[in-house]
């Protein structure tokens, strides 16, 4: 049993101080720094993420030099990490602080709540690391932790259950090592107190957690049923143009999955449909002219899978071959310089003539 508040924060930041990863944004306490890595580790782990960070401190060495690249580019460097809304929040942002604070960060976690893309995770990871304001971090890793240690069983998805935790992680913070604690916490979650086995008999904690009391360590935390999984079917045209060594390339503009970046035209069923169905479509129409060479073959017989969050795309890649002119080429050279989701660019690493 956790007798008190110093006896829970002291035997993690001494744990944390035996055990801590040399990650590179822990030798910093630059704010645009500890905000870069916050964003990136958002719903992504550290061995995938850092990569993306190191990319983005080479490109971007400071919060003006990202503030005043393209969006496109942006997108591009993020191309592979997910959740390309961070992204486009990142780069918003970085124009706000740049243009509209002087190059400044808020520096208390209020302010840093005010920014676009930043909510009360990052707010009070940057605030408690960088400006020493005790504010607890509380994310999926936190949950977990607390959620064992003191056995509790309130859903942490529920509204009731971030309160919860939210004060509970408030009330443990060290709050003459905020920043410490914070790391300490996330880092335990992340490398000890793991979802799947995690090495009870030899944690700081195992003569005090209650869930291994219990033996409740595999049902915790407890988190509501996730909304149901939407299908959808996809049916992409790779349109060639032997006349221009060329392709189409369309930038997804409305809202949802993938806001500003460049796919093939698609042609979205509601099941999975065959070739005469994709003949028929207007979409596929446009593109086969009345002269030339013309020729309508399927990349792949079964659709490939490609999971997000909430919903699975079940996606067909059909090769359209025209000697048509096409009104907006983009040369076949050029295409890897587009940012393109994860699903689109497995199939121009796999598609031979996409291949310089």
């Amino acid at each position: 049993m956790i007798k008190n508040q110093s006896d829970f924060s002291n035997i993690l930041i001494v744990w944390y101080l035996q055990n801590k990863r040399d990650l590179p944004w822990r030798n910093e306490s630059q704010p645009y720094y500890i905000w870069l890595s916050e964003i990136m580790l958002q719903q992504t782990r550290v061995a995938q993420g850092l990569p993306y960070y190191l990319k983005f401190i080479k490109a971007f060495p400071t919060i003006a030099d990202l503030a005043n690249a393209s969006e496109e580019y942006v997108l591009k460097l993020w191309q592979g990490l997910g959740y390309y809304s961070r992204a486009r929040n990142l780069h918003y942002t970085a124009k706000e602080i740049t243009f509209n604070r002087n190059s400044e960060f808020p520096d208390t976690y209020k302010e840093l709540l005010e920014l676009k893309g930043v909510g009360d995770y990052t707010a009070s990871a940057i605030a408690s690391i960088c400006y020493n304001e005790p504010t607890a971090v509380v994310d999926g890793n936190v949950y977990r932790v607390l959620s064992r240690v003191f056995g509790i069983e309130t859903p942490i998805n529920s509204s009731s259950g971030v309160k919860i935790f939210k004060d509970l992680a408030q009330e443990l913070i060290d709050a003459e090592r905020p920043g410490t604690f914070n790391q300490a916490v996330m880092e335990f979650g992340a490398r000890y107190c793991i979802p799947q086995k995690p090495d009870c008999e030899n944690c700081v904690f195992s003569d005090r957690c209650e869930a291994k009391r219990t033996g409740s360590v595999s049902k915790l935390p407890v988190k509501i049923r996730k909304q149901k999984i939407k299908h959808r079917h996809f049916n992409y045209l790779v349109i060639l143009s032997d006349k221009q060594e060329a392709t189409v390339l369309q930038q997804r503009r409305h809202k949802g999955i993938w806001q500003s970046l460049y796919e093939f035209p698609l042609i979205e069923t509601d099941s999975e449909v065959g070739e005469s169905e994709i003949a028929e479509r207007a979409e596929f129409k446009a593109y086969w002219g009345k002269n030339g060479t013309k020729e309508l073959l399927l990349f792949n017989e079964s659709p490939i899978i490609h999971k997000l969050s909430h919903q699975h795309l079940h996606t067909k890649f059909w090769v359209v071959k025209t000697a048509e002119q096409l009104p907006e080429p983009v040369p076949i050279s050029e295409i890897n310089n587009y940012p393109v989701p994860v699903l689109i660019e497995n199939f121009i690493s796999e598609f031979s003539p996409f291949q310089n």
